[in-house]
């Protein structure tokens, strides 16, 4: 670390829902009570049965960036039950979490041969396991599963001028055996099937929002009120008109 060490590159991909769309199931949806309850949830079943999730709350980030976008749930059949959906809103990571890295090899021209992970979700071993069956390749979790601020610390204390650590971390035997590796357990004719309708779910969900359609629908609602001012002032006028004759009827009688 420091001025004199090599530069070092990242490929970061933006991902508008993940761990948001385990926390919507809880609060809006009341699934569950725990976040961590979804993969006891989703396990109940073997698949999804052809339900696809596309978390597009705020619209797609990479690699589509289509802020037009709204979510949807597609695929539904009357024997569809709340384990299928909380199931598909995991693949839904995993397949976001693909899509990111087909970017990020076209870019780079350097295909993965394995996925570190870490962070509050890697703790679902369901999660890893379909991870690990979509991409084709292991998915590794470390022991720590704050890696990353763990990884900021480090870089931190061995900075140039800085040297905090006694000792510099370094890859290890007894590290890598501590990791947790989930292998790949589908063809790939499945994986590549699921995919596709993966992404025909997408291109479903895109266009969504017309801001065309909505300012003249706005536009309408505002001219209701003084459309119906007449109609209202008339049947007042006729119903007190009505009254008015009865009540001469009756004064006459």
């Amino acid at each position: 670390m420091g001025p004199s060490s090599p530069v070092q590159y990242a490929l970061e991909g933006a991902v508008a829902t993940a761990g948001e769309l385990i926390r919507w199931l809880r609060d809006n949806l009341e699934m569950f009570r725990e976040s961590g309850d979804i993969e006891r949830l989703a396990s109940r079943v073997d698949s999804t049965e052809d339900v696809y999730f596309v978390p597009a709350f705020s619209g797609l980030f990479a690699p589509y960036w289509q802020p037009d976008a709204r979510g949807l749930i597609i695929g539904l059949t009357r024997y569809t039950n709340k384990h299928h959906i909380a199931r598909a809103a995991l693949e839904a990571v995993c397949f976001q979490t693909k899509e990111l890295l087909e970017a990020m090899n076209k870019d780079s021209g350097i295909p993965l041969t394995a996925l570190l992970v870490d962070g509050g979700m890697t703790v679902n071993d369901l999660l890893m396991q379909v991870q690990a069956d979509l991409l084709g390749i292991e998915v590794v979790r470390p022991s720590v599963s704050e890696m990353t601020a763990f990884g900021v610390a480090v870089a931190a204390g061995l900075a140039e001028g800085v040297n905090a650590w006694c000792a510099k971390f370094k890859s290890s035997d007894e590290s890598i055996e501590r990791m947790h590796r989930f292998v790949p357990q589908i063809s790939a004719e499945e994986r590549d099937l699921r995919y596709s309708r993966w992404k025909m779910a997408v291109q479903r969900s895109m266009q969504w929002v017309q801001p065309d359609v909505k300012r003249e629908t706005s536009e309408e609602s505002d001219k209701a009120p003084h459309q119906l001012q007449p109609h209202v002032a008339a049947t007042a006028f006729m119903c007190s008109s009505l009254a008015m004759a009865l009540l001469a009827i009756i004064r006459h009688i």
